[in-house]
């Protein structure tokens, strides 16, 4: 599973990047720290999973969401944030799935596992970019 971080913080992109090539199938091919680093990287490499920082460079990230799909229409995402409380607000702008950034690592890793059912899933209809047998692990 391809996955890009947009968080403007360095050592929360750090350390999701540690946390992350520690699992077997998961690779992080892409890092920004604004808004307009994640359009003009997201088209570059439209990877299969971003991680975004909910409150990513004073980003509405609502208005974001579709622009983002838009770019890439495959693309899961999963907001993260240390305000549980916005919560509902991410599910409601369109996101995947959510985790506090106050959560343990597992919460993190549950939510990839989530989105790489939904990549099964879709690969299963066959109307997607994966074929069953191509689905990372």
């Amino acid at each position: 599973m391809r996955i890009m971080l947009a968080d403007d913080q360095l050592k929360v992109r750090f350390a999701l990047r540690v946390l992350l090539e520690r699992q077997p199938g998961l690779k992080v091919i892409s890092e920004a720290m604004t808004r307009n680093e994640l359009l003009s990287r997201l088209e570059k490499t439209c990877p299969d999973l971003l991680l975004i920082d909910w409150e990513l460079d004073g980003a509405t990230i609502d208005d974001l969401i579709p622009a983002l799909r838009t770019r890439c229409p495959d693309l899961l995402i999963v907001a993260l944030s240390g305000r549980s409380e916005v919560r509902s607000l991410a599910f409601g702008a369109g996101v995947d799935d959510f985790v506090s950034k106050v959560d343990p690592p597992e919460q993190l890793l549950a939510a990839i596992g989530n989105c790489r059912g939904k990549m099964t899933a879709r690969a299963a209809k066959g109307g997607e970019k994966w074929s069953s047998s191509q689905i990372p692990v």
